[in-house]
């Protein structure tokens, strides 16, 4: 598989760069229904964005995974939108350390690190998400949504494991990124199918954003079987 960290990516920039954009959405229409985030409305998914942010300054500056309780969090437009912004900045500042200092996370490593990479992974996804609530999406950084399929297969599906959501697959199959030249396989022996297409398309649809049959990825070798290798489920 691929490594745990793609050194192409300066995780922090990119945090703040999606978590931006996702800032911008909230000029938006706040009312919009999220399609992928069950009856959750824009204003929903801006909510636990903040409360999530808070969460993980707190993992990392106090050590433990207590959540935010998100009723705290105005539903206003403008009280929403400084809310968040104050939120994304103090994510910023926490995660402004050395990559290695050790902090509260739910899953190995357990480093600031671990943070800097899931929480920009989160944003992007959610960020994703928003801009698709109001109609209009932006392209996702290729080397960024690599990595995320990478922590896909690195991370979120191992931990789906260990909580006993999934099993270990008894084939593999290769997942190939066309525009960044990488490629994982996942699973157990010799791939009995491939499914190739951009990072992005892959990500999202590791994600359930996209069906894997919309056509937008691309299958060689035995399909059906490919997809039950992938049917985890792999993340939450």
């Amino acid at each position: 598989m691929g490594g745990r960290y793609l050194g192409a990516v300066d995780y922090l920039v990119e945090l703040r760069r999606e978590l931006d954009a996702f800032g911008a959405a909230l000029d938006g229409d706040v009312s919009a229904p999220v399609e992928h985030c069950g009856d959750w409305r824009l204003v929903d998914l801006a909510v636990h964005m903040g409360a999530g942010n808070l969460w993980v300054v707190a993992a990392v500056q106090e050590g433990h995974g207590d959540g935010y309780d998100e009723d705290a969090a105005p539903r206003d437009r403008a009280g929403l939108k400084a809310w968040y912004a104050e939120t994304a900045d103090a994510l910023v500042q926490a995660l402004s350390v050395d990559p290695s200092t050790g902090a509260w996370t739910f899953f190995p490593p357990h480093t600031v690190g671990f943070w800097r990479r899931r929480r920009t992974q989160e944003t992007l996804m959610h960020r994703w998400d928003a801009e698709h609530a109001l109609g209009s999406t932006t392209p996702m950084d290729p080397a960024l949504a690599a990595d995320g399929v990478a922590e896909v297969f690195d991370t979120m599906a191992p931990r789906m494991i260990s909580k006993g959501a999934a099993t270990h697959p008894e084939q593999a199959v290769r997942v190939t990124a066309t525009d960044s030249g990488r490629c994982w396989t996942y699973g157990t022996g010799e791939p009995v199918a491939e499914v190739s297409g951009t990072a992005e398309d892959l990500l999202l649809t590791l994600w359930g954003r996209k069906p894997w049959d919309a056509g937008s990825v691309t299958w060689t070798g035995d399909r059906e079987a490919g997809l039950g290798v992938l049917a985890g489920p792999l993340v939450p």
